[in-house]
């Protein structure tokens, strides 16, 4: 299943560039951004040299759980999963890993500790494609994890399982890039960059808002949707993380013993507007 995961990838990310690219230079939201723009080098190198280490990370996690897990979970109840159509699975599996991706994702916000790995992918500046990639390896290990353990431990099928990798890898690339697309009143639905980028916004009323990564439902149910008209001035966060790959894979762990001051200390994460 990992070997075909990997496949699908490595494919898509190569069209994802040959589309996004050009994209985002026709159809930019911040047209003053350079494809270029700062720090995209060290985006690459997350690019290139995340994906070994997320998979062996992943392969850990959901191996373990999965041995653990599988004995509490009624052979009925997965027979049941796998005797639906396969239409039916991939609309629940979208739903099914996108709660558990909000409840891992809200977690990295709300846990001092956990802060330190996801302030990473918050250091982002300037947001587009590429910036989708600049996630520490700990923080994409445990919040894919999360997504994808209970479509194993509840039986869906493969084919299922895949769509969603499928979904999700392209939908995490759009919501991070650089274009002005909306969804019109399917944003409600649909994740979009309207949404995803006020999630990244460095102003104090879109703190701990938009945890989902498909489905703002889920935001709405869980209290923390945000989504205004405009789009937001600044992102990144007021703490200094470093800039250099090398340098941010190690800061959360030479940086345990300060005091953690992530975004979430002026709205905690579990309280609904």
């Amino acid at each position: 299943m990992f070997d075909l995961i990997d496949l699908i990838d490595f494919k898509a990310m190569l069209i994802i560039a040959l589309i996004f690219i050009p994209l985002e230079q026709l159809l930019p939201l911040h047209a003053e951004q350079s494809a270029t723009r700062r720090h995209w080098l060290n985006d690459v190198f997350y690019l290139l040299f995340n994906g070994i280490v997320i998979k062996l990370g992943m392969l850990l996690v959901i191996g373990s759980a999965m041995f653990v897990m599988q004995r509490f979970v009624p052979e009925a109840l997965t027979a049941a999963v796998q005797s639906q159509p396969l239409w039916l699975q991939a609309i629940e599996a979208l739903l099914v890993a996108d709660i558990g991706f909000y409840l891992a994702h809200r977690a990295f916000h709300a846990v001092p500790f956990l802060w330190r790995f996801h302030a990473i992918h918050h250091s982002i500046e300037e947001m587009d494609w590429l910036a989708a990639h600049r996630i520490h390896p700990v923080d994409q290990i445990l919040t894919k994890s999360a997504s994808l353990l209970p479509l194993f431990v509840l039986g869906f099928s493969g084919e299922a399982v895949l769509i969603y990798v499928l979904i999700f890898q392209w939908q995490s690339v759009f919501i991070h890039s650089n274009t002005r697309i909306t969804f019109g009143p399917l944003k409600w639905l649909v994740a979009s960059p309207q949404f995803h980028h006020w999630h990244h916004a460095n102003e104090r009323q879109a703190y701990d808002k938009n945890f989902a990564a498909q489905l703002p439902i889920v935001d709405l149910i869980g209290g923390t949707l945000f989504m205004p008209q405009h789009m937001p001035e600044k992102y990144g966060v007021d703490e200094p993380v470093p800039q250099l790959y090398h340098q941010q894979l190690i800061y959360p762990f030479v940086a345990v013993a300060e005091p953690a001051a992530p975004i979430v200390e002026a709205a905690p994460a579990a309280k609904p507007e």
